[in-house]
This record gives C-alpha cells, sequence and structure tokens, in this order.
C-alpha cells in the first residue's frame, strides 16, 4: 500500500491516468460480475423450474401464469407471448405463412433474450484484453523517468535502480490483477449463456410444435 502511495504521490500526469484508468476498469468489471452473477444464476434456476411448471401446467393460460410468478430474470415469458402475439393487420407479416411467421416471432423474441442474457460480456472481455497493456504501459513509462532520473543523478548503482524499477513493475501487477477476474468471469458466464441459451433453443422448438400442433388439430375437428 505504501508503495502505491509512493507512487501515485511521485508519478507524473501519465502514470496517474494509468492509475485511474485501471482503477475505473476494475470497479466496472466487478460491477459487472456481481451483476452479471446474480441475473445468470436467477436466470439458469428459473430456466429450470419454469420449463417443468409450463409444461405440467393444463393450458396455456395457466402456463403463463406460472411464467409470471416464477420466470424473474424474464427469459422465457417473452416467447410465450411472442408466439401469441397477432399480426399487425395489413403489415406483411399478416400475410404471411403463419407457421412462418410463428418462427420468425419465436426467433426475434429468442434473440432478445439472449443479447439481455449477454450484456456485460463485452466489458469483461475488454477489460480482461486490455488491463494488462495498461498496467504495461505504466511499468514502462515509470521505468522510462525512473532512468532518467538516475542518469541525472550520474551514479546508476543497483540499489538506486532496484527501488524505482520495483515499483514501476507493480503497475503491470495491477494490471493483472484487474484482468484474470475479468477473464475468469467471462469465462463462466460464458458457459452459463450457451447452457440457457441451449435450453431456450429448445422451449421454443418445442412450443412452436406444440402452437402448431394443435392448429393442425382444430381444423381437422371443424371438419368432422
Amino acid at each position: 500500500m505504501d508503495r502505491l502511495q509512493h507512487l501515485w504521490t511521485q508519478g507524473d500526469a501519465v502514470s496517474r491516468a494509468v492509475a485511474i484508468v485501471l482503477l475505473a476498469m476494475s470497479v466496472a468489471s466487478w460491477v459487472a460480475i456481481v451483476w452479471k452473477g446474480l441475473v445468470l444464476s436467477r436466470a439458469r434456476r428459473d430456466l429450470t423450474a419454469g420449463m417443468t411448471r409450463f409444461w405440467d401446467a393444463a393450458d396455456m393460460q395457466a402456463a403463463r401464469q406460472q411464467l409470471l410468478a416464477n420466470d424473474r430474470e424474464r427469459v422465457l415469458l417473452p416467447l410465450v407471448d411472442a408466439a401469441a402475439q397477432p399480426p399487425s393487420p395489413g403489415s406483411i407479416g399478416a400475410g404471411a405463412d403463419p407457421e412462418a411467421r410463428l418462427t420468425r416471432a419465436l426467433r426475434d423474441s429468442l434473440h432478445r433474450v439472449l443479447s439481455r442474457l449477454r450484456a456485460g460480456q463485452v466489458l469483461l472481455a475488454s477489460v480482461g484484453a486490455v488491463a494488462p497493456f495498461v498496467g504495461l504501459l505504466g511499468t514502462v513509462w515509470g521505468i522510462y523517468h525512473a532512468m532518467m532520473a538516475i542518469s541525472a543523478e550520474g551514479a546508476a548503482t543497483l540499489d538506486k535502480v532496484a527501488g524505482p524499477v520495483g515499483e514501476a513493475l507493480i503497475m503491470t501487477a495491477v494490471g493483472l490483477a484487474v484482468a484474470i477476474p475479468a477473464v475468469l468471469a467471462y469465462n463462466v458466464f460464458g458457459l452459463l449463456v450457451s447452457s440457457c441459451e441451449a435450453d431456450l433453443e429448445g422451449f421454443a422448438h418445442d412450443l412452436r410444435e406444440t402452437l402448431l400442433g394443435s392448429r393442425r388439430e382444430r381444423p381437422a375437428l371443424d371438419n368432422e
């Protein structure tokens, strides 16, 4: 801690700017990690339980009520609502084949849900990729100024070099400390999103087949 304080007090505008950027990256990545951890853990639990409750319900209305009460992150409910949403009168979609219209509605809703689940991934990937180089920039800049100061004194002994260079290397360590949690979280969250995506695609497919099957049965009953 004393070393960091010494770096701050002795550093110039570039060194302080690097420290501020690393601090901002760290705060932003940890906020994203905590937020996405809560969102994805709830979405994963609600998705598993919600699909079971949906298919166990007596009818579509009862199934939707189950999702309203238990789908906290709204990962399944948008698909159900999109499938039940009628097309706008007079639109191109209204004249499309009912099967194609249903497929498009489910696909678009699925993409919106996945986009929400992936929110924050770009931030974590960017922090993980950029933070080490920002820390390295601070190190190079610190070493350069340390060497210039030692050169001005005219005595480049080991004890005079080791201290300033060691302090400058702290910036590289800070950059890695910022990047590593972001990279690990990005990988873990990527697995969770992929797992949710697979389940949502399966649910959308099953919902489509169920609705199309009921629509095919209705004309047959009417003909009888």
